[in-house]
């Protein structure tokens, strides 16, 4: 019999850090300019990414240090996922947190850091970057809630 993948026999507190990172199928959907509902509380994402981002990657342009270029970048752990109920339905880290498993997609499971691009759930080459607006507001102008479902197959 196969032994199971890490993801299906740890919790996300009990994985190692290469693990834990290899958890991030690349999406890009982290990595969103998002807004909260002052009156309901509901966070809307935008197609407006954070400057590091890398558009076609998907990917952060300087991961070690993107805290000192964007102090407000939010470290993902696993003692953090609880209240980070932004995060996309189709997160590896939220769907473990929520008891679901890996979507077909996913690299881990393909062996194919593209499947996530495939299976139309990264943003690549669907948004702009921060650094191109005059004024931060002007984010609100590419409100996108559509973002907060479900993408790819389940």
């Amino acid at each position: 019999m196969a032994e199971k993948p890490f993801w299906q026999t740890k919790t996300l507190e009990q994985m190692t850090a290469a693990e834990w990172e290899s958890l991030c199928d690349g999406c890009g959907l982290c990595c969103l300019i998002r807004f909260e509902d002052e009156e309901t509380g509901e966070v809307i994402p935008t197609r407006v990414a954070c400057k590091l981002l890398d558009q076609h990657l998907c990917s952060c342009k300087d991961y070690v240090n993107r805290k000192a270029h964007v102090p407000d970048c939010i470290k993902l752990t696993p003692w953090n996922i609880e209240a980070l109920a932004w995060m996309p339905p189709s997160c590896a880290y939220r769907r473990l947190h929520e008891g679901r498993d890996l979507p077909g997609w996913h690299p881990l499971l393909t062996g194919d850091a593209e499947s996530v691009h495939r299976a139309g759930v990264s943003i690549r080459d669907q948004t702009i970057s921060e650094a191109s607006l005059d004024d931060p507001e002007d984010a609100l102008d590419f409100q996108a809630p559509e973002l907060n479902r479900e993408r790819g197959e389940r």
